[in-house]
């Protein structure tokens, strides 16, 4: 048995015995309490603009929700902070913890306030709010989670957040035709930012270090979900790296949660330029050729050829859902609301039967 097997099998365990004694704050009643109604477990995986539309849509029809963000970012003010400091990319998590701020005056209140960037002629130029208030907590704490659990608190996030990795990584790619005068050729490009943009063909994507730590209780709270969502968000920046991180992809692996995948509303100029939707799965498979899903989510106006988008999927053994999740204004961005009911039809018509059914 592998060193993450058996942390897996200890992980199980702690979530078990929780489950057997006095439930947190926050939480619904256990399972196998089938005369109380409580909302699924999700668990959102992802970064960025991807992560937030999703976790918008989600906080609207589960109050058990948590979003496992990646750590790979390396531009901007996250940049600048984990270059100067050393800290993890704070910029992803902030999003999301914006992202689960509810709808009245206090939520909205707060997710503009972190997500406030000053403007200026000196250092603090461009850095966010929410980016300084995690890394003064995180520095303050000396414990990433403790500190993200505390800002949720004083936001009144409907949901937790939590770092995939407790070490920021640097994400790094074969692309091929990165540089121009060379079609053919392929080239190793670094740091997120730039992959995110690069000219050319991504082949394949991989982290530094290479065998980095799960944070345990992002593991745990995988193993112990209803469902799990991955994407939508960049392909290769912010989909993938979830899966290049061995204790977290063992999880996915091994839980018995049901998974949703779903599709971006449209290719990503660069990364994922003049990728089909039936593409982004095939790429999915390369990474992660274990993982099972149940559900490949998309938007129908998005799919021109739903047949090659349904054989891409059994290879993942899961079933196409088409609904309409794009905002109508037709920005290629989805409509928070849109989404929500797409995701409740999925675990309703999805899932196994279970309390909150």
């Amino acid at each position: 048995m592998t060193g993450h097997s058996l942390r897996l099998r200890r992980l199980r365990r702690l979530t078990a015995d929780k489950g057997e004694g006095e439930g947190g704050a926050g939480r619904g009643p256990r399972r196998g309490e089938a005369s109380k109604v409580v909302a699924p477990k999700v668990v959102a995986l992802g970064g960025g603009r991807g992560l937030s539309a999703s976790l918008t849509a989600l906080r609207r029809i589960t109050g058990e929700l948590t979003a496992v963000v990646t750590v790979a970012d390396d531009g901007g003010s996250s940049g600048r902070l984990r270059e100067e400091l050393g800290v993890l990319p704070p910029g992803d998590l902030r999003k999301a913890l914006a992202a689960l701020c509810g709808d009245d005056e206090w939520g909205q209140t707060w997710a503009r306030v972190i997500q406030h960037r000053f403007q200026s002629g000196g250092d603090l130029h461009e850095h966010a709010v929410g980016n300084l208030l995690i890394v003064a907590l995180w520095e303050q704490l000396g414990d990433p989670v403790q500190a993200l659990d505390l800002v949720g608190k004083l936001l009144g996030a409907q949901g937790r957040v939590l770092p995939m990795s407790a070490v920021p990584l640097e994400l790094q790619a074969l692309v091929r035709g990165h540089d121009p005068a060379r079609p053919e050729a392929v080239d190793t490009v670094r740091g997120q930012a730039t992959v995110a943009l690069t000219p050319g063909e991504v082949l394949s994507v991989q982290v530094v270090p290479a065998d980095p730590p799960a944070v345990p209780e992002a593991v745990a709270a995988v193993l112990d979900a209803d469902w799990v969502v991955l994407g939508p968000g960049s392909w290769f920046s912010s989909v993938i790296p979830h899966l290049l991180v061995p204790e977290l992809l063992d999880a996915l692996v091994e839980t018995k949660a049901r998974k949703v995948l779903s599709l971006n509303l449209a290719p990503q100029p660069g990364e994922t330029e003049g990728f089909s939707p039936q593409r982004h799965l095939e790429v999915l498979a390369r990474h992660a050729p274990k993982l099972a899903l149940d559900v490949v989510l998309a938007d129908q106006a998005a799919v021109p050829d739903r047949e090659s988008l349904a054989d891409a999927a059994k290879r993942f053994g899961a079933a196409v859902e088409l609904a309409p999740v794009a905002r109508p204004d037709g920005s290629p961005k989805h409509d928070p609301e849109l989404l929500a009911a797409a995701y409740d039809r999925i675990f309703r018509m999805h899932g196994r039967i279970g309390p909150w059914r």
